[in-house]
């Protein structure tokens, strides 16, 4: 069964022929093999492209390797990646006429010095470079240092909702309990069974994510990495800091790690893109504020595997959800604090900070969002639309509930949607 992942094709297609290396980065087994290497192979041929015009390599592959004199076994036994002279070479050997060649490169970063030899086709005019990469320095946040500037990434996540629903044989009401819980990264997703989805997405953690970024980082106490996952999956969209992290472990771990450390998990954890941070954004100054953050995770079935899927809350598990979903859209999310000044019950003037979840931007587009589980009564309204009140500008607001509902407009233009509208049709919050 093939899962469509057209968001991402399309944004390749896009940038066909830009004169850059094309950089197809995500989170281990969100797909972006499968995209490169036969979504758009397929493309390609489909618009008219000779297959001979089209050179795919895989680094990981024993079989392309040989076609370089190289050896997968002797590469990781001399720990070393393959040797770029003899690539090159068979590069040149396919290279046989001035017409267009399109490069589809998997696991680039198995191939020694990469980076100058992606630089020097890039100076070629009838060679087209696209690249993916699971580790190392191409899943690292500075693509565009790592290629001169001349690096264009395309950042892809596990399966959005809508994608999800594509393959899954259920409404859509059963189709969001399950990818709530399981997640979107295909291999899980083509899975039959709770307990093998279950089972494949605690193996992904112990054997690819966290062994990944100890050996990359060079990690000696793996165990304090994981009390970290741990406890962040506990307190998804929730403020915190590395001091905030460094006390629970000190109360909680009986842990003396120190909040440096802390700091330099987090960063591992970020740039291998298993979690994400939201900056605060003082709406009125117009200001972020450092510190502290709300982290989600990209994919909620590792959240919950980490957690043995114990602890399941939906209010946090559906913020988690928009995040990823205004992330996959292109938007830059914060954390919306809107400053205020009230009087308390004795007449004393105080300030105090109202929270919107979500401040979206996309070029000059900007959404404020309030994800409610649910809004049983006029009296829960009145709480999630209180911030919205306070802002004073144009741009649009809009809650997201779990209640199933029809789209409307209250009598202060604030917009209501149910998550099942939002996550399957894109255009409901220009109604």
């Amino acid at each position: 069964m093939e899962i469509r992942r057209d968001l991402y094709l399309d944004r390749l297609i896009r940038r066909k022929n830009n004169g850059l290396v094309k950089v197809v980065t995500g989170i281990r087994r969100c797909g972006k093999s499968y995209l490169l290497n036969n979504l758009f192979y397929r493309h390609l041929l489909g618009n008219g492209v000779d297959a001979g015009h089209i050179i795919r390599f895989a680094f990981d592959s024993g079989d392309d390797l040989h076609l370089i004199g190289e050896n997968l076994v002797q590469m990781k036994r001399e720990r070393r990646g393959a040797e770029p002279e003899k690539f090159m070479a068979y590069i040149r050997s396919r290279i046989v006429d001035d017409g267009v060649y399109y490069l589809l490169l998997d696991e680039i970063q198995m191939l020694d010095c990469f980076e100058a030899v992606l630089n020097g086709y890039l100076r070629k005019d009838n060679i087209d470079v696209y690249v993916t990469g699971s580790n190392a320095r191409l899943l690292s946040k500075d693509i565009a240092t790592e290629f001169a500037g001349r690096g264009d990434e395309i950042h892809m996540y596990p399966l959005s909702f809508a994608e999800f629903m594509t393959v899954y044989d259920g409404d859509k009401y059963m189709g969001l309990s399950e990818y709530m819980l399981y997640g979107g990264i295909p291999m899980v997703v083509l899975r039959e069974g709770r307990e093998e989805k279950a089972v494949a997405l605690q193996n992904l953690f112990s054997e690819i994510y966290i062994r990944d970024i100890t050996s990359r980082h060079n990690v000696r106490n793996i165990g304090e990495l994981e009390e970290l996952l741990d406890i962040l999956s506990s307190s998804i969209g929730s403020l915190t800091n590395p001091e905030k992290l460094k006390n629970t472990f000190r109360s909680v771990k009986k842990s003396r790690i120190t909040s440096a450390t802390i700091k330099k998990y987090l960063d591992y954890l970020e740039d291998s893109f298993l979690i994400d941070a939201a900056e605060r954004y003082d709406i009125r100054g117009k200001a972020y504020i450092e510190t502290p953050r709300k982290y989600y995770f990209s994919d909620l079935g590792l959240r919950n595997a980490r957690i043995n899927f114990r602890q399941l809350e939906e209010t946090h598990s559906m913020e988690n959800m928009i995040y990823n979903e205004l992330r996959m859209r292109g938007y830059s999310v914060d954390v919306g604090v809107v400053q205020i000044a009230e009087r308390d019950q004795n007449g004393k003037m105080i300030r105090k900070q109202l929270e919107i979840d979500f401040v979206c931007n996309l070029g000059s587009s900007r959404y404020y969002i309030q994800s409610a589980y649910s809004l049983p009564d006029e009296a829960k309204r009145t709480q999630e639309i209180r911030p919205f009140r306070k802002i004073d500008d144009s741009f649009k607001k809009i809650i997201i509930t779990k209640d199933i509902i029809q789209p409307y407009y209250d009598d202060y233009g604030i917009l209501t949607v149910s998550i099942y509208d939002f996550l399957l049709d894109p255009r409901v919050m220009e109604r």
